[in-house]
């Protein structure tokens, strides 16, 4: 009647998923999620939860998976889409208040902050940021991922990308260039060398 089929063990290690190969290829990644997550949702308990359920999801769906692709860019568009997820379910965020006359004061030329700045400005100037700008300045300037993947990770058009990371570093330039701190020790410095 019907011809009983042989199925070989390497079949099934490359058909169903394992933990240890779940485990080989997805948890590397798991201290870049965290460190991602507590910046753009400014909660270490929030961080956690994205975490954990973007893990969940990603070991349910680690059947589709293909092996070679990038499973860290694989893993940032999942967390995101749990964050999207997580944002419309718990509270709604501010949207970024941009308005025309902000946009008319863009010049082309932006003077770069201080080189003294210390890393506690950068970060509290990073805390500044509205949360759609600061995820993408997080996924290009400290996890390089390139425009195209961050608009695929936050399922946003390009234009979009590249016009919130301008903006984004735009606040940032201008938060940093403010700084009493920073501006202290610029000062400091060319009175040193003026003396």
């Amino acid at each position: 009647m019907f011809a009983a089929t042989q199925i070989s063990p390497t079949s099934l290690i490359t058909q169903t998923p394992t933990m240890e190969g779940f485990e080989t290829v997805a948890l590397p990644h798991l201290n870049d999620l965290f460190r991602t997550a507590r910046r753009v949702l400014g909660s270490q308990t929030e961080a956690e939860d994205v975490v954990q359920e973007t893990f969940l999801q990603a070991w349910k769906s680690f059947h589709r998976f293909e092996t070679g692709t990038n499973c860290r860019a694989w893993l940032f568009k999942i967390m995101f889409h749990v964050i999207s997820h997580h944002r419309r379910k718990l509270y709604r965020l501010p949207q970024a208040d941009v308005n025309e006359e902000t946009l008319a004061e863009t010049v082309a030329f932006e003077p770069s902050p201080s080189p003294f700045v210390r890393d506690e400005e950068v970060l509290a100037a990073f805390e500044q940021l509205p949360q759609n700008y600061r995820a993408v300045v997080l996924l290009a300037d400290v996890q390089e991922f390139s425009y195209k993947e961050i608009a695929q990770t936050l399922q946003i058009p390009l234009g979009t990308v590249m016009s919130r990371l301008n903006r984004g570093r735009k606040m940032m330039r201008e938060a940093l260039r403010d700084s009493r701190v920073a501006v202290g020790f610029a000062l400091s410095a060319r009175l040193a060398i003026a003396g």
